[in-house]
Formats: C-alpha cells, structure tokens, sequence
C-alpha cells in the first residue's frame, strides 16, 4: 500500500472544496485497485457528489437545517454552535473508497470527491490517500 498526507486549505467558512484533482494526481500511474481516502479531524468529511452547478451549496444547505449553528448541542467549545461540527460525521463520513481502473478513478460523469468542513475555526485540513493495488 502507497499512502501520503495533502494539506488543504479550507478557509474560514463552511466549504465543499472538490479534491478530485488532487486525488486523480496521487493515483497518477498506478494500475487497478482502490483508493482509499481519509480526513482525520473530528469536524470534517468527504462526499462523492457533483459540484459547481450549486449541489455543493445546496449539501451545506441541507447540513445548516438539518444541524443548525445555535446553543442546542452540548459540546460547546469554539465558534457558536460549534458541537454541531462534531456531529457532523455521523451524516458525512471521513472517509471513501474509489475503485480505481486503469489508473483512473471509476467516478460518474458528474461525480466528484469532496472534502467537507463546516468548521471554520480550523482553515487547514489534512487528507490522507492511500492505495492499494489489485
């Protein structure tokens, strides 16, 4: 197994930011197996979804109403409603697995991967990839 550690940064905003780039170049020359993918933090996740046509906006849409920003949750340091950070990857995991073929990743037409972080208290993220020939 090949496994290396990117950083990327995030911002101070909430953010869907399309990693599909970096992860086709981590794969770049390998053959058939499967890539793994990893984001270790406790406030962020990965999504496998189509982006710049607003799908991105409309997951952190659907994450503010479905875990809004307020007092409700009980871990409280940070931001204002921060505890709904950590909760988040319970609904969007840290990680995915991608079949990789002929050096390619094996994603729809309109699939890309995604890291998400809601947190904007922590601007750089780690991701590691990892791949594992057939």
């Amino acid at each position: 197994m090949r496994s290396e550690v990117i950083t990327v940064r995030t911002g101070s905003r909430p953010v869907v930011r399309d990693i599909t780039s970096e992860a086709e170049h981590f794969i770049s020359g390998e053959n058939d197996g499967l890539l793994h993918v990893f984001v270790p933090h406790a406030t962020a996740g990965l999504a496998i979804i189509e982006t710049g046509a607003g799908s991105d906006d409309d997951l952190l849409t659907a994450l503010d109403a479905l875990l809004p920003t307020d007092e409700r949750w009980q871990h409280r340091h940070g931001s204002p409603g921060h505890g709904r950070d950590h909760v988040l990857p319970a609904f969007v995991p840290p990680y995915a697995t991608l079949p990789v073929v002929g050096g390619r990743l094996m994603l729809g037409v309109w699939q890309s991967l995604c890291l998400v972080d809601p947190n904007g208290d922590n601007p750089d993220r780690q991701v590691r990839f990892s791949f594992l020939p057939a």
